[in-house]
């Protein structure tokens, strides 16, 4: 058995389910959080089995329609922010969303992933009070961005820390919650056991509304309905109890702590 030495972050994106208003369907705000609540409860369900403790990335509107739901879920799991709405950010919603989700959980947010991986400005993360940013995903996706010159390992810039996504060491093949789905599960594994020994790290991320029954919802492209419900819950399962043995599962703040610690000593 390997040492437990490298760490491993399964992150969630908690969110409006407002994927499916991108493909033409026509949700009302509470059915969308309905969505995703059914899924955020699943998967925390799941992960307690485990046990694996995840960093969930929320949104402030998602966390003020479900206080009670994302105060409780932070006993367990680090809450950070996800921007004040899902479909839109304004630099000032960083303060905005950051203060509404410690209200709520009355605990320190220290993190923030902006909405499909946006950039965002470091003097106004600094300024909204963030210490880590998990929005940089160093790969290509046709039609959202090409970051294949980024770094692929955390780095610090000021007095963020910058925590990737993971992409595979050479051709940056994307990790992420697609991949999950459509890679055939066999390789997929691989590939991230490979990054992980590669890189000391692996940086995972999902949504929580793909962990609910996602058949009624056709205008959604096969490719992103694909392996929903129970059948991504026991996928999810499978890979973190692969995994276990050659890392450490930590939240992305213990990862940060432990990063800028072993740049100090």
């Amino acid at each position: 058995m390997e040492p437990l030495m490298r760490q491993i972050m399964f992150t969630v994106d908690v969110e409006e389910f407002d994927t499916a208003l991108e493909y033409g369907h026509s949700l009302s705000i509470n059915e969308q959080l309905a969505v995703s609540t059914r899924g955020l409860r699943l998967l925390t369900d799941r992960l307690a089995i485990l046990p694996v403790r995840a960093t969930l990335f929320t949104t402030a509107n998602y966390a003020f329609h479900e206080p009670d739901l994302i105060r409780k879920l932070s006993a367990t799991h680090e809450i950070a922010s996800h921007g004040f709405y899902h479909t839109t950010f304004e630099p000032a919603d960083l303060l905005k969303s950051r203060r509404m989700l410690e209200s709520i959980t009355g605990k320190p947010v220290v993190g923030f992933r902006r909405a499909r991986m946006g950039a965002v400005d470091e003097a106004d993360l600094r300024e909204a009070g963030y210490r880590y940013n998990s929005s940089l995903h160093p790969t290509f996706l046709p039609g959202r961005y090409n970051h294949l010159k980024a770094p692929r390992k955390p780095f610090l810039s000021g007095t963020i820390l910058h925590i990737p996504a993971s992409v595979t060491p050479r051709l940056r093949l994307p990790l992420f919650w697609l991949s999950l789905k459509n890679f055939p599960f066999a390789i997929y594994k691989n590939l991230c056991l490979h990054t992980l020994r590669a890189d000391g790290f692996l940086n995972l991320y999902v949504h929580p509304w793909e962990f609910t029954d996602l058949s009624a919802y056709a205008k959604i492209p096969a490719y992103v309905r694909r392996y929903s419900n129970q059948r991504l819950l026991d996928r999810v399962e499978t890979l973190l109890r692969y995994l276990g043995p050659h890392g450490t599962f930590q939240t992305m703040q213990e990862f940060s702590e432990t990063f800028q610690h072993t740049l100090k000593a």
